[in-house]
């Protein structure tokens, strides 16, 4: 079994192994028709537990023949255009390759003596990112996961930074339209169930700031303590971006931290249209998800800090790992600013990126889409079969099909969630769904700059002739 061991004697058999699978997936990148094959867990679920995992194949060739018809052959493929469900974006090969070598060398950037110049190069990156979010020498931040840890780190500083003698008095303050890993993170930190507060949306879904302004003197008059507003730069629902600058005022003058969620935003850091996210600068933190809009496999995320020494709130010393000594040495282990331990070198696929393709080709393919969204609503405006939630400050489009011979608003609600279903199952495209205002709507959600207006607009020809068909038969059998 050691054959099967990366090291010095078996090198030419990584590169035989690793080849086979990459023109195994080329394959199927380039002969891939639709972004699904529609196939059912039911269907799908018998083989995979036919395989008897006790019993090897003892070659790589066979297994990947096996992983064909287990994951390839209908596994959701992103890059294809008419892929437009998620926040999930086709992916950039200097990040790929970079996968390739990341995974050989297995880097842990936890310390020094297990990453050396990883730990250097995901330092720089961070200060790269503090650059462009504008903040100064004093920032640092840490390579994470994904936005959810993102911001339970960033709310566990605030926690911290907000040394309430009574945890039951302390208060985060975030819009209806944020992202449920608020609330999933408050109740990891031990906070109570209302201690998240929900503050309404204007039409635009975006956070009104009056009405934090209300919560927030709220809360004080009541004997509570402001321990964060989480503004939302990108909500996953409709791209919204919350008023940053107003926002941040209310945060300074009740003393409150401010954490800014642009996991799907941060791609405007290196866009044109970077003006959107003015008064980012004046966050105390932020989440960024490279693997959104910075076209990176997953995973590739980041929380960065205005105020490097607030992530001291992360740092425990264990004599094994990171002693003390090491911090007085000024050893830069990562783990000091993490919560995780053993971690990735993710910071290798944005470093590749960049070093090959620059910020400014990534920011063009970013503006790429959010172009094609402009492009889609103005497309779903001028249909009088559908009705669209609201004008795109990214690249999400939410909008519900609504026929003029049909009123009741829950026959409606049906037929769109028949045609998300019916469109899934074809396999000739993928489209979210959601709710606004309690009724079904459907989104797209739009990150390859390889989709048109054209494919959108056949989508939507898709979706008009599947919920037609629900209502038809479904009227007609009424009657």
């Amino acid at each position: 079994m050691r054959s099967h061991l990366l090291n010095d004697t078996t090198a030419e058999q990584y590169r035989h192994t690793a080849t086979a699978a990459v023109e195994r997936v080329a394959d199927r990148l380039a002969s891939t028709r639709n972004p699904f094959t529609g196939i059912t867990p039911e269907a799908l679920s018998p083989a995979v537990d036919a395989i008897d995992l006790d019993t090897p194949l003892g070659d790589a060739g066979a297994a990947l023949d096996e992983l064909e018809t287990v994951y390839l052959r209908d596994a959701v493929y992103f890059h294809h255009p008419r892929y437009l469900a998620h926040l999930n974006c086709p992916v950039v090969i200097p990040a790929v390759a970079a996968e390739a070598v990341l995974s050989a060398v297995n880097s842990s950037l936890d310390t020094w003596d297990q990453s050396a110049g990883g730990t250097l190069i995901e330092r720089r990156l961070v200060d790269w990112t503090a650059g462009r979010i504008g903040f100064g020498p004093a920032a640092d931040g840490v390579f994470t996961s994904g936005g959810s840890q993102s911001n339970l780190q960033a709310l566990l500083l605030a926690r911290e930074e907000a040394k309430a003698a009574d945890p039951a008095l302390l208060r985060v303050f975030t819009s209806e339209c944020s992202h449920f890993s608020v609330q999933k993170s408050a109740k990891l930190l031990g906070l109570r169930p209302e201690a998240v507060v929900s503050v309404p949306c204007d039409q635009d879904k975006r956070l009104q700031t009056v009405a934090l302004a209300r919560e927030l003197e709220r809360c004080r008059a009541e004997g509570g303590v402001p321990m964060a507003v989480v503004a939302t730069a990108g909500t996953t629902d409709f791209g919204s971006i919350d008023p940053l600058p107003e926002i941040a005022a209310l945060c300074a003058q009740y003393g409150t931290w401010l954490h800014v969620d642009a996991a799907y935003g941060c791609g405007l850091l290196v866009s044109h249209r970077r003006h959107r996210l003015d008064g980012i600068e004046q966050a105390d933190s932020v989440t960024v998800d490279y693997h959104k809009s910075f076209f990176q496999p997953v995973s590739s995320s980041a929380l960065v800090v205005r105020d490097g020494a607030t992530l001291r709130h992360a740092t425990y010393h264990a004599d094994y790992l990171n002693p003390r000594s090491a911090a007085v040495a000024r050893i830069p282990n990562q783990v000091d600013k993490s919560l995780q331990t053993t971690r990735r070198f993710d910071a290798l696929k944005l470093w590749m990126t960049l070093r090959v393709m620059g910020a400014d080709g990534v920011g063009r393919l970013f503006d790429e889409v959010v172009d094609l969204a402009e492009q889609g609503w103005q497309l779903l405006a001028t249909d009088p079969r559908f009705d669209v939630a609201v004008r795109p400050q990214l690249s999400t489009l939410v909008f519900r099909f609504v026929p003029a011979h049909v009123t009741a608003p829950a026959l409606i609600d049906r037929a769109n969630q028949y045609a998300r279903k019916a469109l899934f199952a074809s396999g000739e495209a993928v489209v979210a769904g959601t709710t606004v205002n309690g009724r079904a709507y459907l989104k797209f959600t739009l990150l390859n700059p390889q989709t048109t207006v054209a494919d959108i607009a056949a989508v939507l020809e898709l979706i008009a002739e599947h919920a037609g068909q629900y209502l038809g038969e479904t009227l007609a059998h009424a009657s």
